[in-house]
């Protein structure tokens, strides 16, 4: 029994843990792409320190060329000039320069090496990046619309109202409002039908008093009246 329960503790831990993993999927993406970038960018440092030193040592190597090949110059006119003893001291120096030329050539193929090597672990860092920054906004997108969609189908708290309810107060609205104006048209003609002016028209038509409606009699009589004898 005391397996079991320790089993099922450790299951509920694990599950709490994955739970709380789902639900901040997305704060720790973006944590970590911000760790991400904070390396791509000492990387970037890195390149760019190792192309300013391989760029100084170009510069020293050429230096050390031009001054190996001015104390040759110097050196073949003191052979010349019968002074070996300062042709042997430049051809020391030049020995010595020739040395530096070729640490700095080693040097300089050093550096290109990991230049290299850096530029594309930076070039393939910044794909990453933009591909988990594209896939970022997609997640984002699709948790939103998940979290619409949740609180769509999310049963209604006590003091909240639904659409369906909405819906039905707005049909019970429109149902009042049609029973009003037809029992409004129902009084107008009632007032029409058994009111004093349909009890005035029937004595009119009687002919007990003037008609309260011109009919086509009347117009015709008075047209006839204004017509004007013929001779």
């Amino acid at each position: 029994m005391f397996k079991t329960v320790v089993t099922l503790f450790r299951g509920s831990v694990a599950a709490a843990g994955e739970e709380l993993e789902d639900r901040s999927a997305l704060l720790i993406l973006d944590q970590q792409m911000r760790d991400a970038a904070s390396a791509v960018e000492r990387s970037k440092r890195t390149l760019a320190l190792a192309i300013a030193q391989d760029q100084q040592e170009g510069r020293r190597l050429e230096a050390t060329i031009t001054r190996i090949a001015d104390l040759e110059t110097r050196a073949t006119a003191a052979l010349d000039g019968g002074r070996e003893d300062l042709a042997t001291e430049a051809a020391q120096a030049i020995a010595n320069l020739e040395a530096d030329r070729d640490a700095a050539m080693t040097a300089r193929t050093l550096f290109a090496t990991e230049i290299a090597r850096l530029k594309r672990q930076v070039a393939n860092a910044e794909a990453r990046i933009t591909e988990l920054d594209r896939g970022r906004r997609v997640a984002r997108a699709a948790e939103a619309v998940r979290g619409l969609r949740r609180g769509g189908i999310e049963a209604a708290r006590p003091y909240e109202s639904t659409l369906p309810e909405a819906e039905r107060t707005l049909k019970r609205l429109r149902d009042r409002q049609i029973e009003a104006q037809a029992a409004d048209d129902a009084l107008v003609e009632l007032d029409v039908a058994s009111g004093p002016l349909a009890t005035a028209e029937k004595l009119a038509e009687q002919g007990f008093g003037p008609r309260l409606k011109t009919t086509a009699d009347d117009v015709l009589a008075r047209l006839k009246a204004k017509r004007t004898p013929t001779a």
